[in-house]
């Protein structure tokens, strides 16, 4: 919020909103909390309004009128009546108990959860946009001490309706975490959402390309004029990576003698430093690139020189040319599901993949099972012969 002094030739021209914003509230330099609001709409007025704490410790705005109806001298006196009035308005006396049991949700998940999570989480953005967008709009208001589990329950039934059950299961998870962190933090005596039942419905979303879709795809990355993008994705294609990790991929992180690719923990989403073997697909793909002695990247982008924020839209006509209908991660499920199909273990696949829990790697373990079928039919031709 922009602190300005509201002289006269400001009040007559400087009280709009900026191109590129829906709205802007500049602040009165020497009258903390009172403001203007300026929106972006050729209909809207700028409007006085004065900020102020409540006894909940949250914001409370009071509207004092538009700048046509008040004028700077009658807006500064109406804020300073208020504040007078805040002040000398009884309040009740709070001991340390009854302080805690009025904390609502959103003081609780601003001063004591957000900061915690971003110290321990690598989700904490996660977090706050589930807790902004979701929770907070009906939850935030509510003292910790009085959230019912009922409501909660309502709340995670309605949110199926509009969006996937495994959303509605990540924002109960989320609140059942921070109630978990209240009672730790004697904030609370119980958790009234321990056991909740979750919707546990699986949305992993698997997609994997044959060997014919697989060759097409191929086709039209070695032919395809923008080079660097179809390099990229086929060394996602033959190393198994993320994209992240092989948009940032470095030149001093690559051993070509050894044939070994090293992902900094900072990139890696295990946070944990992790070598991936680089097979002849890889190698080739490395052969082919001009970035080696120009760039520190592997794949620095021709406009910039730095490495790509995202290739979505390349991509997606890329896949369209060739007649696929995957995402870029499916890239590496493809290369999983190749190593799998053809007789590679699980453990081994989840070393090359990084995967840091190995029951994320037994998603691939049905084509475990297939590779093994097709070992056993084998045998069965001792049988036939023998008949």
């Amino acid at each position: 919020m922009p602190v300005v002094s509201f002289t006269p030739a400001f009040m007559a021209s400087g009280l709009v909103c900026p191109p590129g914003k829906t709205k802007i509230e500049y602040s009165v330099a020497d009258e903390p909390g009172l403001f203007v609001e300026c929106r972006a709409s050729l209909t809207a007025v700028p409007t006085w309004y004065l900020r102020q704490k409540n006894d909940k410790g949250t914001n409370s705005y009071t509207k004092l009128g538009t700048i046509k109806e008040v004028s700077l001298t009658q807006a500064r006196k109406q804020a300073r009546a208020l504040k007078a009035a805040h002040v000398l308005a009884p309040k009740p006396v709070l001991t340390a108990k009854t302080s805690l049991q009025s904390m609502t949700l959103d003081v609780f998940m601003r001063e004591h959860y957000m900061p915690h999570a971003l110290s321990h989480k690598r989700s904490a953005k996660k977090d706050e946009q589930l807790y902004r967008l979701h929770l907070a709009p009906v939850f935030k208001d509510i003292p910790l001490s009085e959230i019912s589990r009922l409501d909660v329950e309502v709340f995670h039934r309605d949110f199926k309706t509009k969006q996937s059950p495994a959303s509605a299961d990540h924002c109960i998870k989320l609140m059942r975490r921070a109630l978990n962190l209240a009672v730790q933090w004697d904030f609370m005596e119980k958790n009234v959402l321990k056991g909740i039942t979750l919707f546990m419905e699986d949305n992993k979303v698997e997609n994997y390309l044959d060997e014919e879709q697989l060759e097409r795809l191929l086709n039209v990355l070695r032919t395809d004029r923008n080079r660097t993008v179809c390099l990229i994705l086929m060394f996602l294609l033959s190393t198994g990576a993320r994209l992240n990790e092989g948009l940032t991929a470095t030149w001093n992180n690559v051993n070509v003698e050894r044939g070994v690719w090293k992902v900094d923990a900072s990139l890696s989403k295990s946070k944990r430093p992790r070598s991936i073997p680089l097979n002849d697909s890889a190698l080739w793909v490395l052969e082919q690139l001009e970035s080696q002695g120009r760039s520190q990247y592997l794949f620095p982008s021709p406009v910039t020189g730095k490495p790509y924020t995202a290739i979505t839209r390349a991509w997606y006509r890329l896949r369209k040319k060739a007649g696929v209908s995957i995402r870029i991660h499916d890239l590496r499920h493809t290369f999983a599901s190749f190593l799998v199909s053809r007789g590679r273990t699980l453990f081994e696949v989840q070393q090359i993949l990084g995967h840091s829990d190995p029951k994320v790697t037994m998603r691939y373990a049905h084509l475990s099972a297939k590779a093994l079928q097709e070992a056993a039919n084998a045998g069965s031709m001792i049988v036939k012969k023998a008949a």
